[in-house]
Protein backbone atom coordinates (compact mmCIF):
# COMPACT_ATOMS: atom_id res chain seq x y z
CA UNK A 1 0.00 0.00 0.00
CA UNK A 2 1.48 3.45 -0.89
CA UNK A 3 2.75 5.79 1.76
CA UNK A 4 0.06 8.32 0.89
CA UNK A 5 -2.61 5.89 2.08
CA UNK A 6 -0.98 5.17 5.43
CA UNK A 7 -1.22 8.63 6.99
CA UNK A 8 -2.60 8.76 10.47
CA UNK A 9 -2.99 12.52 10.93
CA UNK A 10 -6.35 14.10 10.10
CA UNK A 11 -6.21 15.18 6.43
CA UNK A 12 -7.15 18.84 6.97
CA UNK A 13 -4.65 19.37 9.79
CA UNK A 14 -1.94 17.63 7.81
CA UNK A 15 -2.64 19.76 4.72
CA UNK A 16 -2.57 23.02 6.69
CA UNK A 17 0.79 22.17 8.27
CA UNK A 18 2.12 21.22 4.83
CA UNK A 19 1.10 24.52 3.25
CA UNK A 20 2.42 26.66 6.10
CA UNK A 21 5.79 24.90 6.06
CA UNK A 22 6.09 25.34 2.29
CA UNK A 23 5.27 29.04 2.42
CA UNK A 24 7.88 29.69 5.14
CA UNK A 25 10.53 27.76 3.23
CA UNK A 26 9.49 29.44 0.00
CA UNK A 27 9.79 32.93 1.46
CA UNK A 28 13.28 32.26 2.81
CA UNK A 29 14.44 30.82 -0.48
CA UNK A 30 12.94 33.73 -2.38
CA UNK A 31 14.96 36.23 -0.34
CA UNK A 32 18.10 34.17 -0.80
CA UNK A 33 17.77 33.54 -4.54
CA UNK A 34 16.29 36.82 -5.74
CA UNK A 35 19.52 38.67 -6.70
CA UNK A 36 20.81 35.99 -9.08
CA UNK A 37 17.94 33.89 -10.41
CA UNK A 38 14.54 34.23 -11.98
CA UNK A 39 12.62 35.38 -8.87
CA UNK A 40 9.18 34.04 -9.69
CA UNK A 41 7.29 32.44 -6.81
CA UNK A 42 7.03 29.23 -8.79
CA UNK A 43 10.83 28.95 -8.64
CA UNK A 44 10.78 28.25 -4.92
CA UNK A 45 11.89 24.65 -5.35
CA UNK A 46 15.51 25.00 -4.32
CA UNK A 47 14.93 22.92 -1.21
CA UNK A 48 13.88 19.29 -1.72
CA UNK A 49 11.29 19.78 1.02
CA UNK A 50 9.60 22.61 -0.88
CA UNK A 51 6.71 22.11 -3.23
CA UNK A 52 6.46 24.59 -6.08
CA UNK A 53 3.60 26.92 -5.24
CA UNK A 54 2.49 30.37 -6.24
CA UNK A 55 0.48 32.57 -3.84
CA UNK A 56 -1.33 34.46 -6.57
CA UNK A 57 -0.36 37.18 -9.04
CA UNK A 58 1.16 39.68 -6.63
CA UNK A 59 4.64 40.24 -8.08
CA UNK A 60 6.19 43.63 -7.36
CA UNK A 61 6.87 45.53 -10.55
CA UNK A 62 10.50 46.65 -11.01
CA UNK A 63 11.43 50.30 -11.25
CA UNK A 64 10.50 52.14 -14.39
CA UNK A 65 12.98 52.12 -17.25
CA UNK A 66 13.33 51.62 -20.97
CA UNK A 67 11.36 48.79 -22.53
CA UNK A 68 13.37 45.65 -23.26
CA UNK A 69 13.05 43.98 -26.63
CA UNK A 70 12.95 40.17 -26.86
CA UNK A 71 13.22 38.57 -30.28
CA UNK A 72 11.66 35.16 -30.80
CA UNK A 73 14.03 33.66 -33.34
CA UNK A 74 11.27 31.22 -34.28
CA UNK A 75 7.77 30.60 -33.06
CA UNK A 76 8.08 27.34 -31.07
CA UNK A 77 7.25 24.47 -33.44
CA UNK A 78 6.04 27.13 -35.88
CA UNK A 79 2.99 27.81 -33.71
CA UNK A 80 2.08 31.49 -33.86
CA UNK A 81 0.17 32.67 -30.80
CA UNK A 82 -1.47 35.87 -29.66
CA UNK A 83 0.84 37.49 -27.13
CA UNK A 84 -0.47 38.76 -23.81
CA UNK A 85 1.01 41.66 -21.87
CA UNK A 86 3.54 40.64 -19.23
CA UNK A 87 2.15 43.36 -16.97
CA UNK A 88 -1.16 41.51 -16.94
CA UNK A 89 0.40 38.09 -16.34
CA UNK A 90 3.03 38.92 -13.73
CA UNK A 91 2.54 42.56 -12.74
CA UNK A 92 5.89 43.57 -14.27
CA UNK A 93 6.98 46.16 -16.81
CA UNK A 94 6.12 45.02 -20.33
CA UNK A 95 8.73 43.89 -22.81
CA UNK A 96 8.51 44.32 -26.55
CA UNK A 97 8.25 40.70 -27.70
CA UNK A 98 8.46 40.15 -31.45
CA UNK A 99 9.21 37.45 -34.01
CA UNK A 100 10.29 40.03 -36.62
CA UNK A 101 13.96 39.32 -37.28
CA UNK A 102 14.57 42.87 -38.46
CA UNK A 103 14.77 43.67 -34.73
CA UNK A 104 17.80 41.40 -34.28
CA UNK A 105 20.41 44.18 -33.98
CA UNK A 106 18.23 46.12 -31.51
CA UNK A 107 17.05 43.20 -29.36
CA UNK A 108 18.23 42.90 -25.77
CA UNK A 109 17.69 39.15 -25.93
CA UNK A 110 16.98 36.43 -28.46
CA UNK A 111 14.99 33.35 -27.45
CA UNK A 112 16.10 30.33 -29.46
CA UNK A 113 13.78 27.31 -29.29
CA UNK A 114 15.96 24.21 -29.45
CA UNK A 115 13.76 21.94 -31.57
CA UNK A 116 13.49 24.58 -34.30
CA UNK A 117 17.25 25.02 -34.78
CA UNK A 118 18.85 21.78 -33.58
CA UNK A 119 19.20 20.08 -36.97
CA UNK A 120 21.63 22.62 -38.40
CA UNK A 121 23.87 25.37 -36.96
CA UNK A 122 22.82 27.47 -39.95
CA UNK A 123 19.35 27.79 -38.39
CA UNK A 124 20.89 29.88 -35.60
CA UNK A 125 21.40 33.63 -36.02
CA UNK A 126 24.29 34.09 -38.44
CA UNK A 127 24.88 37.83 -38.04
CA UNK A 128 27.38 39.01 -35.41
CA UNK A 129 25.84 39.26 -31.96
CA UNK A 130 25.35 42.85 -30.77
CA UNK A 131 27.28 43.74 -27.57
CA UNK A 132 25.58 42.51 -24.37
CA UNK A 133 22.73 40.83 -26.25
CA UNK A 134 21.53 37.73 -24.39
CA UNK A 135 20.88 34.50 -26.21
CA UNK A 136 18.37 32.37 -24.31
CA UNK A 137 18.30 28.62 -24.94
CA UNK A 138 14.66 27.54 -24.63
CA UNK A 139 13.68 23.88 -24.45
CA UNK A 140 10.78 21.97 -22.88
CA UNK A 141 11.70 18.57 -24.34
CA UNK A 142 13.57 15.96 -22.31
CA UNK A 143 17.24 15.12 -23.03
CA UNK A 144 16.05 11.95 -24.77
CA UNK A 145 14.25 14.11 -27.34
CA UNK A 146 16.76 16.97 -27.61
CA UNK A 147 19.20 16.04 -30.39
CA UNK A 148 22.44 17.76 -31.36
CA UNK A 149 23.10 19.53 -28.09
CA UNK A 150 26.85 19.66 -28.65
CA UNK A 151 26.87 22.55 -31.11
CA UNK A 152 24.91 24.62 -28.55
CA UNK A 153 27.96 24.92 -26.27
CA UNK A 154 29.59 28.36 -25.83
CA UNK A 155 26.72 30.14 -27.57
CA UNK A 156 24.06 30.87 -24.97
CA UNK A 157 23.99 33.14 -21.94
CA UNK A 158 20.83 31.89 -20.22
CA UNK A 159 18.94 28.60 -20.08
CA UNK A 160 15.15 28.42 -19.99
CA UNK A 161 13.57 25.02 -19.42
CA UNK A 162 11.46 22.83 -17.11
CA UNK A 163 14.58 22.04 -15.06
CA UNK A 164 14.57 23.73 -11.65
CA UNK A 165 18.27 24.61 -12.01
CA UNK A 166 17.66 26.59 -15.22
CA UNK A 167 18.41 30.31 -15.19
CA UNK A 168 14.77 30.86 -16.15
CA UNK A 169 12.57 28.15 -14.66
CA UNK A 170 9.58 27.39 -16.91
CA UNK A 171 7.84 24.22 -15.70
CA UNK A 172 4.87 22.68 -17.46
CA UNK A 173 2.74 23.57 -14.45
CA UNK A 174 2.72 24.59 -10.82
CA UNK A 175 0.35 25.04 -7.90
CA UNK A 176 -1.13 28.27 -6.68
CA UNK A 177 -2.11 28.94 -3.06
CA UNK A 178 -5.71 30.06 -2.69
CA UNK A 179 -6.52 33.16 -0.67
CA UNK A 180 -9.27 31.23 1.11
CA UNK A 181 -10.25 27.56 1.33
CA UNK A 182 -12.48 26.12 -1.35
CA UNK A 183 -14.86 23.18 -1.43
CA UNK A 184 -13.58 21.34 -4.47
CA UNK A 185 -16.26 19.29 -6.20
CA UNK A 186 -14.94 16.05 -7.64
CA UNK A 187 -16.37 15.60 -11.16
CA UNK A 188 -18.90 12.80 -11.51
CA UNK A 189 -17.05 9.55 -12.25
CA UNK A 190 -18.46 6.66 -14.27
CA UNK A 191 -15.24 5.08 -15.53
CA UNK A 192 -12.00 3.89 -13.95
CA UNK A 193 -8.73 4.48 -15.86
CA UNK A 194 -7.83 6.45 -18.99
CA UNK A 195 -4.62 7.08 -20.90
CA UNK A 196 -4.08 9.40 -23.88
CA UNK A 197 -0.91 8.60 -25.82
CA UNK A 198 0.22 9.83 -29.23
CA UNK A 199 3.64 8.20 -29.50
CA UNK A 200 3.14 4.45 -29.14
CA UNK A 201 6.57 2.88 -28.82
CA UNK A 202 6.38 -0.83 -27.87
CA UNK A 203 9.96 -0.72 -26.59
CA UNK A 204 9.33 2.17 -24.19
CA UNK A 205 9.09 1.66 -20.45
CA UNK A 206 5.59 3.12 -20.26
CA UNK A 207 4.12 0.86 -22.96
CA UNK A 208 5.78 -2.22 -21.48
CA UNK A 209 4.35 -1.33 -18.06
CA UNK A 210 0.90 -0.89 -19.59
CA UNK A 211 1.14 -4.29 -21.32
CA UNK A 212 1.60 -5.85 -17.88
CA UNK A 213 -1.04 -3.66 -16.22
CA UNK A 214 -3.76 -4.54 -18.72
CA UNK A 215 -3.59 -8.17 -17.61
CA UNK A 216 -5.21 -7.11 -14.33
CA UNK A 217 -7.03 -3.86 -15.12
CA UNK A 218 -8.92 -2.42 -18.09
CA UNK A 219 -7.59 0.92 -19.36
CA UNK A 220 -9.35 3.07 -21.97
CA UNK A 221 -6.69 4.37 -24.37
CA UNK A 222 -7.09 7.52 -26.46
CA UNK A 223 -4.88 8.97 -29.18
CA UNK A 224 -3.29 7.81 -32.41
CA UNK A 225 -4.56 4.36 -33.47
CA UNK A 226 -6.83 4.30 -30.40
CA UNK A 227 -10.08 6.01 -29.37
CA UNK A 228 -10.59 9.57 -30.56
CA UNK A 229 -10.14 12.44 -28.10
CA UNK A 230 -11.43 15.61 -29.80
CA UNK A 231 -9.79 18.80 -28.54
CA UNK A 232 -13.13 20.41 -27.68
CA UNK A 233 -14.15 17.36 -25.61
CA UNK A 234 -10.77 16.66 -24.04
CA UNK A 235 -11.61 17.56 -20.45
CA UNK A 236 -15.24 16.45 -20.51
CA UNK A 237 -14.16 12.96 -21.57
CA UNK A 238 -11.21 12.56 -19.20
CA UNK A 239 -13.13 13.98 -16.24
CA UNK A 240 -15.33 10.88 -16.29
CA UNK A 241 -12.40 8.76 -15.12
CA UNK A 242 -11.23 8.29 -11.56
CA UNK A 243 -7.60 7.80 -12.59
CA UNK A 244 -5.40 8.96 -15.43
CA UNK A 245 -2.09 7.36 -16.45
CA UNK A 246 0.31 10.31 -16.58
CA UNK A 247 3.14 8.26 -18.09
CA UNK A 248 6.08 10.32 -19.40
CA UNK A 249 7.78 9.35 -22.65
CA UNK A 250 11.19 9.39 -20.96
CA UNK A 251 12.49 9.46 -17.41
CA UNK A 252 14.48 12.56 -16.43
CA UNK A 253 14.74 14.84 -13.41
CA UNK A 254 11.93 17.44 -13.25
CA UNK A 255 10.44 16.19 -16.53
CA UNK A 256 6.79 16.32 -15.43
CA UNK A 257 4.63 17.44 -18.32
CA UNK A 258 1.12 18.36 -19.37
CA UNK A 259 0.24 14.68 -18.99
CA UNK A 260 0.00 15.35 -15.26
CA UNK A 261 -0.88 19.05 -15.16
CA UNK A 262 -3.50 19.19 -17.92
CA UNK A 263 -4.73 15.68 -18.67
CA UNK A 264 -4.95 14.48 -15.06
CA UNK A 265 -5.22 17.43 -12.67
CA UNK A 266 -6.93 19.67 -15.21
CA UNK A 267 -9.71 17.11 -15.71
CA UNK A 268 -10.11 16.29 -12.01
CA UNK A 269 -8.67 12.76 -12.23
CA UNK A 270 -6.11 11.30 -9.83
CA UNK A 271 -2.79 11.01 -11.69
CA UNK A 272 -1.01 7.66 -11.72
CA UNK A 273 2.51 8.70 -12.64
CA UNK A 274 5.44 7.05 -14.37
CA UNK A 275 8.43 9.36 -14.56
CA UNK A 276 11.16 10.53 -12.21
CA UNK A 277 11.20 9.19 -8.61
CA UNK A 278 8.43 10.06 -6.15
CA UNK A 279 10.66 12.54 -4.30
CA UNK A 280 11.01 14.54 -7.49
CA UNK A 281 7.21 14.72 -7.93
CA UNK A 282 6.87 15.83 -4.30
CA UNK A 283 8.80 18.99 -5.15
CA UNK A 284 5.86 19.92 -7.38
CA UNK A 285 2.89 18.30 -5.60
CA UNK A 286 1.75 17.21 -2.13
CA UNK A 287 2.55 13.54 -1.55
CA UNK A 288 -1.15 12.57 -1.49
CA UNK A 289 -2.05 14.28 -4.77
CA UNK A 290 -0.85 11.42 -6.97
CA UNK A 291 -0.07 7.71 -7.12
CA UNK A 292 3.39 6.60 -8.28
CA UNK A 293 3.91 3.23 -9.94
CA UNK A 294 7.06 2.85 -7.83
CA UNK A 295 4.83 2.64 -4.75
CA UNK A 296 4.04 -0.94 -5.79
CA UNK A 297 6.21 -4.01 -6.39
CA UNK A 298 4.59 -4.63 -9.78
CA UNK A 299 1.71 -3.72 -12.08
CA UNK A 300 -0.55 -6.27 -10.43
CA UNK A 301 -0.12 -4.49 -7.09
CA UNK A 302 -1.06 -1.15 -8.68
CA UNK A 303 -4.12 -2.66 -10.34
CA UNK A 304 -5.29 -4.13 -7.06
CA UNK A 305 -4.87 -0.79 -5.27
CA UNK A 306 -6.85 1.15 -7.89
CA UNK A 307 -9.64 -1.41 -7.68
CA UNK A 308 -9.69 -1.03 -3.90
CA UNK A 309 -9.97 2.77 -4.18
CA UNK A 310 -12.76 2.36 -6.71
CA UNK A 311 -14.81 0.57 -4.06
CA UNK A 312 -13.90 2.92 -1.18
CA UNK A 313 -15.08 6.52 -1.81
CA UNK A 314 -13.58 7.84 1.44
CA UNK A 315 -10.09 6.64 0.58
CA UNK A 316 -10.41 7.89 -2.99
CA UNK A 317 -11.45 11.36 -1.84
CA UNK A 318 -8.24 11.72 0.19
CA UNK A 319 -6.44 12.38 -3.09
CA UNK A 320 -8.38 15.64 -3.37
CA UNK A 321 -7.84 17.02 0.15
CA UNK A 322 -4.94 19.21 -1.05
CA UNK A 323 -7.33 21.13 -3.30
CA UNK A 324 -8.80 22.85 -0.26
CA UNK A 325 -5.90 25.33 -0.32
CA UNK A 326 -4.10 24.68 -3.61
CA UNK A 327 -5.03 24.62 -7.27
CA UNK A 328 -3.13 23.92 -10.51
CA UNK A 329 -2.25 27.09 -12.38
CA UNK A 330 -4.33 27.80 -15.45
CA UNK A 331 -1.76 30.19 -16.92
CA UNK A 332 0.11 27.72 -19.10
CA UNK A 333 0.94 29.20 -22.51
CA UNK A 334 3.88 30.19 -24.67
CA UNK A 335 3.37 33.79 -23.56
CA UNK A 336 3.88 32.79 -19.92
CA UNK A 337 7.31 31.40 -20.83
CA UNK A 338 8.24 34.50 -22.83
CA UNK A 339 7.15 36.79 -19.98
CA UNK A 340 9.25 34.81 -17.51
CA UNK A 341 12.21 35.63 -19.73
CA UNK A 342 11.11 39.27 -19.70
CA UNK A 343 10.97 39.25 -15.90
CA UNK A 344 14.36 37.57 -15.57
CA UNK A 345 16.04 40.11 -17.86
CA UNK A 346 14.58 42.96 -15.83
CA UNK A 347 15.79 41.46 -12.56
CA UNK A 348 19.36 40.51 -13.44
CA UNK A 349 22.39 42.11 -15.00
CA UNK A 350 24.27 38.83 -15.28
CA UNK A 351 25.95 38.22 -18.62
CA UNK A 352 27.68 34.88 -18.91
CA UNK A 353 28.39 32.18 -21.45
CA UNK A 354 27.23 28.60 -21.00
CA UNK A 355 30.28 26.57 -22.09
CA UNK A 356 28.87 23.09 -21.32
CA UNK A 357 25.16 23.31 -22.05
CA UNK A 358 25.08 19.78 -23.52
CA UNK A 359 26.73 18.25 -20.47
CA UNK A 360 24.53 20.20 -18.07
CA UNK A 361 21.24 19.26 -19.72
CA UNK A 362 22.03 15.59 -20.11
Amino acid sequence: MPLSDQKKNPPCKHLLIFILSQLVTAFCLFLYLRPSRDPGPEAWAGNPSSVIVQPGNNSTAPEAGSELTILLWTWPFGQRVALQKCSELFGIRDCHITANRSWYHKANAVIVHHRDVCFSPKKLPQAPRPPSQHWIWFNLESPSHSPNLNFMDNLFNLTMSYRRDSDIFTPYGWLEVLSQPQNFSIPAKSKLVAWAVSNWNPASHRVQYYEELKKYLHVDIYGSHHMSLPRDKHFSILSQYKFYLAFENSLHEDYITEKLWNNALGSGAVPVVCGPPRKNYERFLPSDAFIHIDDFPNAQGLAQYLQELDKDPARYQRYFQWRTWLKPSERSSWTVHFCKACRALQMTETYQTRPGLAKWFR
